[in-house]
């Protein structure tokens, strides 16, 4: 799958890390109403393009799954800021 790695030069090579670490500082930094979005994005720094196929849960069950996943941030980052803003769609 990473085949294409073998015929990279050292300054594309770098040049390709660069790229990476640069979409994964985006997806890390995400902050706000923007933690809950789907990131094709990210997706798209892979040489292979695909449409992902993704299944959306049933609303009761997703809500769930979004209230346990803010759960998760109060536990694992306590000391979060709280971006008290609502969502402007």
């Amino acid at each position: 799958m990473d085949d294409d790695l073998d015929s990279m030069d050292r300054d594309v090579l770098i040049a390709e890390v660069k790229k990476l670490r640069a979409g994964i500082r985006a997806h890390r930094d995400t902050t706000g109403h923007d933690l809950c979005w789907h990131h094709p994005d990210l997706w798209d720094l892979l040489p292979e393009k695909t449409e992902p196929s993704i299944a959306v849960p049933p609303w009761p069950k997703f809500m769930r799954g979004c209230i346990r996943y803010r759960q998760s941030l109060d536990e694992q980052a306590p000391g979060a800021p709280v971006h008290d803003k609502e969502f402007n769609g």
